[in-house]
């Protein structure tokens, strides 16, 4: 069962669509991804692509992001993102937007945005993730110190992003991995959990 980890709804249960259309991302991933993340929350203004659930956004919320914007195309999964951010009481501060990410991007409309928060499907290919945050930063869709994170298979090899984007650290959880990454100019050496790039 997935539930909001902590903050304001800390307990909820979230729905899923219990079909392969979308994979939730596991509780202690989420507990990690959620804690290194609380101090850039704080009235964030958050964007969620590929949402699925919309359990990201929900919890970035729930600890205290201003607003959110959920992207999501498939059709069962809107539904179960819409009826989760109801619950959840956060409808006021969530705009869900039933759309091709990278159509979103193209107008990256309602930032700029403090955090990104991409979990693609493993089948998208990671270039096409790069080219929908190449195009949210050119459209000045992201401030100037965006945190970006980025769900992956961990077997997948690390590739660096397209400028001014840079890849701060992977970290495995199992077999996924999350990619974090900042707009250049802020850039640290990549720490890579796994021990090789």
């Amino acid at each position: 069962m997935l539930r909001v980890i902590a903050g304001a709804a800390k307990g909820r249960r979230l729905r899923t669509t219990g079909g392969r259309a979308t994979r939730p991302m596991g509780e202690r991933m989420r507990e990690a991804l959620f804690s290194s993340l609380t101090p850039a929350l704080s009235d964030a203004v958050v964007l969620d692509l590929w949402a699925g659930s919309g359990s990201l956004a929900i919890e970035a919320l729930s600890r205290g992001a201003r607003r959110a914007v959920l992207v999501e195309r498939q059709r069962a999964a809107l539904a179960v993102l819409r009826d989760n951010v109801t619950a959840c009481g956060f409808a006021p501060r969530a705009r869900v937007v039933a759309d091709d990410v990278a159509a979103f991007a193209q107008r990256a409309d309602d930032g700029p945005f403090d955090v990104v928060l991409a979990d693609p499907p493993y089948a998208i290919a990671i270039e096409r993730v790069w080219a929908v945050l190449g195009r949210l930063h050119a459209g000045g869709a992201l401030t100037g110190d965006a945190e970006v994170v980025l769900h992956r298979p961990a077997r997948e090899p690390v590739a660096e992003p397209p400028a001014p984007l840079a890849l701060q650290r992977v970290r495995p959880y199992g077999d996924a991995a999350l990619w974090r990454l900042s707009v250049a100019g802020r850039a640290a050496p990549v720490e890579d959990g796994r021990g090789d790039r």
